[in-house]
């Protein structure tokens, strides 16, 4: 029986196998190359750190053409800004479905031009076309890419045993402000009506740009953040596993301590995923030395986001720990993402209650 393949991203076996082997040309001026644990690479150009993201373009009519396009920005910008430089140029690749009109097309690049105005990315090239078999929400892809100085990026490499983990705003953002978004009617008829219109605030929390620059403000490296990872795929768990083993590290995660915003919990039992494993743009993941700590935390509490000190990363040989209830046992990567199959199968399920 042929194998079937495993839905989202491939797995760090599939990558160290085929992937990273095989990697084109080396350069000398590359500061950081692809690994699991990073969202960017890093290379040295003309005496400045220059940071490089990729992901696809992400468009999802239900939505709204304005909502759906301020996420596939904010994507790539939460991404770019876990090398803790600010983000500064956007290449964008748009392979449309014929059905798109002009004036969704419109909305679509209005809000994305109006987005990097207020980051500060200027949109440098790219490639805009109607294709068929074109189909959303996977509509092209994009690089975006941030400068700074050399002292200034951060990285797994950086991490220290001690550092402490920094976790905002808590698990299951990004599947929960999408179910939310998506199903608007859904949730008013489970929950009511006053839950409803909390859970699809939580569509504006899948950025972690504001809490990335305000961590890093504080400090980097010796005097500060070390590190910086957005939890994607296979949400807190995946993201914190990812990070310590990139840092060659184990990790102390102390659950009852992270952070959770309001609806979770409940939109992700109806869903029937695990929060913490669930795909969750909008959580920073941050490591940083001990004595700035609390600096972060408070410097990004003053922006009106939840975060907490939730465990520290350790020596490689006390492996991977999870604390919960006062009891510790090993944890391992999920591995396989719970929110891409809730996600198709409730659009079947649930079409009726479809925006």
């Amino acid at each position: 029986m042929a194998e079937i393949p495993e839905i989202g991203k491939i797995s760090a076996e599939i990558f160290s196998e085929l992937i990273f082997p095989r990697l084109g040309a080396t350069d000398e001026h590359i500061l950081i190359g692809p690994q699991h644990g990073t969202d960017v690479g890093i290379a040295e150009i003309g005496g400045q750190a220059v940071s490089f993201t990729c992901d696809p373009v992400f468009i999802v009519p239900e939505y709204g053409w304005e909502r759906a396009a301020w996420f596939a920005i904010h994507i790539l910008a939460s991404d770019s800004v876990t090398s803790g430089l600010p983000p500064k140029y956007l290449s964008i690749d748009l392979n449309l479905p014929m059905e798109m009109t002009k004036e969704q097309l419109t909305i679509v690049w209005d809000t994305m031009h109006r987005e990097c105005r207020k980051l500060g990315v200027a949109i440098i090239t790219g490639h805009t076309a109607r294709y068929e078999n074109c189909h959303y929400p996977m509509v092209g892809g994009a690089t975006m890419t941030g400068v700074g100085p050399l002292d200034k990026y951060v990285s797994p490499r950086f991490i220290q045993p001690g550092d402490k983990l920094i976790i905002t705003k808590g698990p299951a953002i990004e599947a929960s402000g999408i179910f939310a978004t998506m199903f608007p009617k859904l949730m008013q008829k489970e929950f009511g009506q006053d839950f409803a219109r909390r859970a699809e605030k939580i569509f504006y929390k899948m950025s972690v740009v504001e809490e990335a620059l305000a961590a890093v403000a504080c400090g980097v490296r010796d005097e500060g953040v070390s590190a910086l990872h957005d939890a994607t795929e296979c949400g807190i768990w995946g993201g914190l596993y990812e990070m310590a083993e990139a840092a060659n590290c184990g990790i102390r995660v102390e659950q009852d301590k992270i952070v959770i915003e309001d609806c979770i919990r409940e939109i992700c039992q109806l869903f029937g995923i695990d929060p913490f494993a669930s795909i969750s743009e909008g959580t920073l993941i941050i490591a940083c030395r001990p004595h700035k700590a609390q600096e972060v935390v408070k410097a990004i509490s003053a922006k009106g986001i939840k975060a907490s000190v939730a465990g520290e990363f350790t020596e490689a040989s006390k492996g991977m720990m999870l604390v919960k209830g006062g009891k510790a046992a090993p944890f391992k990567h999920p591995n396989v993402d719970p929110f891409w199959k809730a996600f198709y199968e409730a659009g079947v399920k649930y079409r009726d209650y479809v925006t």
